[in-house]
């Protein structure tokens, strides 16, 4: 399939991304005379995607995996983000990235539309996308542009200083997309097969992944008094009194993963975009690869290192087996790096094992593990009926089958093995401990979900070292881009005095008590 948009395609965003010429110029240098007015959905869905998931996967390692103490970028400058320690340059790349895959959505959203191009299952697949990907900037940044947003073209209204929209407001018309998309993929036709590396044009999965992630965000802000009833109704409709009308990720063959093949234009970014030498530069934390060895973990196989490439998360042992390094470690501390992701072939007792960076499932963007265990929260609190302790069970199972599938131990035995077996006499916030230690390994690899959820819940516990900043506080988000104070000044003053000064320890609406 040949891409007619590539990595140097300029689209318009609703704001100015040009610093240094602010609205100079702004039609022609916001216009790619490489692009034809003409394109098609089918041209236009896979890159959006491919770009999208590379801006989701290289924050997703050095950020996420960072604070969720996954890795350890060990030093002890400033800047560390392990140490809840980063600059406001880390806000540009994100902000702009998605902001500019959301103009390719909306447009294949208004091109299917159109009289001569119907075709609604890119239409629903669209407002999917923009679900996705709004939700990612309002989770990470809070009150964010949105109904105004994407619009700088004459077409769309010339809007280059967008209004800021509260994250309640974006939220809940996020929720009048996703009714829009079930209704238009409820029986819509597939789509190109081609244009589609997540469900190979298969439109009934890209329903259950609307659904699903309508159940994620559903949940995400449910602790809100004022929307409360409504997620609890919703949550209740689509997982058992409507369920029919609102399928939702049934097996681990329907989770939401375009899978790279290795031959471009679908080549990781792990690969494209990450050196070497940087990949397995970071240590891993203790918390993530403790838990795994304590559990006897199958992802790891640490009995049988690299044996067949069971070893599905790539992890190198030390001389001391597998171990990690405290995160949030003080300065001057200098603990020893030990187990690492490898970034290339290594072979080990003469087994040679393939590499996370050349990975195919790291193109993660939700799994029927995370669904599972969405499902044991909602049960845990009484909302749906059902047993939390087996959504619990087919979540963990899930988790690892997903990335083993020929895994043939009783998860109820394995779990109980490892300790972390459900136990009706815990408490619920002992139950909810164990519910999302199993999903923050569900959610490896899955974006800033890890990061949303612990924000979220509290869970899981994660040690805190000596030498973490932000009074120790988990950070609430990122900070706005630099460039958005002058290239929007007065709706950025007004998105601070509704929201909170502009730091890292301002909570999003969601998060506020």
């Amino acid at each position: 399939m040949k891409l007619i948009i590539n990595k140097f395609t300029i689209v318009i965003v609703s704001f100015s991304l040009a610093v240094s010429s602010c609205t100079k110029d702004f039609t022609e240098i916001n216009t790619n005379p490489n692009t034809t007015p003409n394109a098609q959905p089918r041209q236009l869905l896979a890159p959006a995607l491919t770009n999208t998931l590379a801006y989701n996967m290289i924050r997703n390692r050095n950020f996420n995996n960072e604070l969720m103490q996954v890795t350890v970028d060990m030093g002890d400058g400033e800047g560390k983000v392990f140490r809840y320690d980063y600059r406001s340059t880390w806000a540009d790349y994100l902000y702009n990235g998605w902001y500019t895959e959301l103009t390719n959505f909306k447009d294949i959203y208004k091109i299917a539309s159109g009289d001569l191009n119907y075709n609604k299952s890119y239409m629903g697949i669209s407002l999917i996308c923009q679900s996705w990907i709004y939700s990612l900037l309002t989770d990470t940044y809070g009150d964010v542009p949105y109904f105004e947003s994407n619009k700088a073209k004459p077409e769309d209204g010339s809007i280059i200083e967008p209004a800021f929209d509260r994250q309640k407001d974006i939220y809940l018309d996020i929720f009048k997309k996703l009714e829009e998309a079930n209704t238009l993929l409820n029986g819509g036709p597939n789509i190109e097969a081609g244009s589609d590396p997540v469900y190979g044009g298969n439109a009934s999965r890209w329903r259950k992944f609307g659904n699903s992630l309508y159940l994620r965000l559903l949940l995400r802000i449910s602790g809100k008094t004022e929307v409360a009833q409504l997620c609890i109704d919703k949550i209740k409709e689509i997982a058992e009194t409507n369920k029919a009308n609102y399928p939702i990720i049934a097996t681990n063959d329907e989770s939401a993963i375009l899978r790279w093949t290795g031959v471009a234009p679908y080549i990781s970014p792990y690969v494209t975009s990450v050196r070497e030498q940087d990949w397995r530069a970071p240590g891993l934390a203790s918390f993530f690869i403790d838990n795994l060895v304590e559990w006897s973990d199958p992802r790891i196989d640490i009995n049988t290192y690299g044996t067949n490439g069971v070893n599905r998360w790539r992890i190198v042992p030390s001389s001391a087996g597998f171990a990690g390094v405290p995160s949030g470690y003080a300065p001057g501390e200098n603990p020893t790096k030990r187990s690492y992701f490898y970034s290339n072939a290594q072979t080990v007792n003469n087994v040679t094992a393939a590499n996370l960076m050349t990975e195919p499932m790291t193109g993660m963007m939700m799994n029927y593990a995370e669904v599972n265990l969405i499902l044991a929260e909602a049960a845990l609190k009484g909302w749906i009926s059902g047993s939390a302790e087996t959504y619990y069970n087919e979540g963990a199972k899930t988790s690892i089958t997903l990335w083993l599938p020929a895994w043939s131990v009783n998860v109820v035995t394995w779990l109980t093995a490892a300790g972390i077996n459900w136990n009706n006499s815990f408490t619920p916030d002992q139950k909810m401990e164990l519910i999302h230690l199993q999903k923050y390994y569900a959610l490896f690899l899955v974006d800033m979900q890890q990061w949303f959820e612990y924000r979220r819940t509290g869970h899981p516990v994660l040690p805190k070292g000596a030498g973490l900043r932000n009074n120790g506080v988990m950070p609430a988000r990122m900070t706005y881009p630099v460039y958005v104070q002058s290239t929007n000044p007065t709706n950025y003053q007004l998105a601070v005095d509704a929201q909170g000064t502009d730091v890292i320890s301002t909570q999003v609406w969601w998060q506020k008590q």
